[in-house]
């Protein structure tokens, strides 16, 4: 299947900058995530990719076909682009059955009903619901219902799927069946899709790609793992889950490799980076995982030093708090003037701990200055009357 390619997509709304000059590609077959707070842009890019809104300059391409340029004023109708959506309120029409709704687009491009009939049980089968093609949307469950979503999407052969938020209406365990059931879902049929969530779960569990956006613009474009380990920007390193953030005065100790001076931690924290930092300050993310932490007596968690001298050379540290996540335990610790988080598979039995730094967990983060025009801005879902077009 084609490629899309969204290049240089820019709107503005009054004043405010909704699209700053968002630009990405979406590969053949590929699983590409939006991923971000509230108003940061993502659904309007969707909406813009499936042509129910219009961007003021950019242009968008799916293959050799060109949906949208804003210089020719070209702008292909949504129904025409032939692309499959799943909103975040499945919109399902409550007075037809479930092979009805899922039927709905075929009917609209005045496909035989003989077709439409083969067509609905397959993807019903797919969706695993061909038992529920005489159910009426109220009789389903929410996750049934994001399951009758998808296969309205996927009825006419899209080339392309988007879903916008699509699992932000069920339970907590629902959605974790729902993502894997999914993503098998979209391997097995090889199809490219843009998928829109705030969830960092959903994006690191999902994507072959993940694009983080923050007021209208793209922050960090990566593999889960690279986004995950080298976020870039502090914004990034937040949003994609807890981090301690060390800042102190960089030094050079071997090709690529520095040294961060920190109050509080004798020695510094290593950390390597690609080119120079920068004069001054610099900071530098740990992940509670990226930290290693001894009791007295020894025995280490939650991983090992891969210096044997490591741990004689790790900070002194008091736990201030701990806390109970099921599979594991949330440590908050005072080394000095600084507080970090770790991680640990057991309980600590010690009140004092050493900790020290796994090899590679520091990576540098920059602050991204955000333009003073740029602001964040409600984004708007499509109307229901957009369905006429899925």
């Amino acid at each position: 299947m084609p490629e899309i390619s969204v290049h240089r997509l820019t709107r503005t709304i009054g004043t405010a900058r909704v699209l700053d000059e968002v630009g990405f590609t979406v590969s053949d077959g590929q699983f590409v995530t939006l991923l971000g707070p509230s108003g940061c842009g993502k659904t309007t890019t969707l909406m813009s990719i499936a042509g129910f809104q219009t961007p003021d300059a950019g242009t968008i391409t799916h293959g050799d076909r060109t949906f949208f340029d804003a210089k020719t004023r070209r702008n292909i109708p949504a129904e025409q682009r032939e692309l499959g959506v799943v909103f975040q309120s499945y919109a399902l029409w409550p007075h037809l059955t479930v092979a009805q709704n899922v039927g709905f687009a075929l009917r609209i491009r005045r496909t035989p009903r003989q077709q439409i009939r083969q067509r609905v049980g397959e993807v019903l089968e797919l969706v695993e619901l061909g038992h529920r093609s005489d159910a009426h949307p109220h009789e389903l469950s929410g996750g049934q219902q994001q399951r009758v979503a998808l296969a309205r999407a996927l009825a006419h052969g899209p080339s392309a799927l988007l879903l916008d938020e699509p699992f932000s209406n069920l339970d907590a365990k629902l959605r974790e069946r729902a993502r894997d059931w999914l993503r098998d879902l979209q391997r097995d049929l090889g199809i490219s899709t843009v998928f829109v969530t705030h969830d960092q779960t959903e994006a690191l569990a999902m994507s072959d790609r993940i694009l983080v956006m923050n007021q209208g613009r793209i922050m960090r474009a990566g593999t889960p793992e690279e986004v995950y380990h080298r976020p870039g920007s502090r914004f990034v390193a937040e949003f994609l889950g807890r981090c301690t953030f060390l800042t102190g005065t960089a030094r050079t100790v071997g090709a690529g490799a520095y040294r961060l001076d920190v109050p509080g931690l004798p020695g510094g924290v290593p950390f390597r980076a690609d080119s120079a930092p920068p004069p001054g300050a610099v900071t530098v993310a740990v992940r509670p995982e990226g930290l290693v932490l001894t009791e007295p007596g020894g025995l280490t968690e939650p991983g090992v030093f891969t210096d044997p001298g490591a741990a004689d050379s790790g900070w002194p540290a008091r736990v201030v708090h701990t806390t109970f996540l099921g599979d594991h335990y949330l440590h908050t610790l005072q080394a000095g003037p600084q507080r970090l988080q770790a991680l640990s598979t057991r309980p600590l039995a010690a009140s004092t701990v050493r900790v020290g730094l796994a090899d590679g967990a520091a990576s540098p983060v920059a602050d991204d200055p955000v333009p003073a025009d740029t602001v964040s801005t409600a984004e708007q879902p499509a109307s229901t009357a957009a369905l006429h077009a899925v």
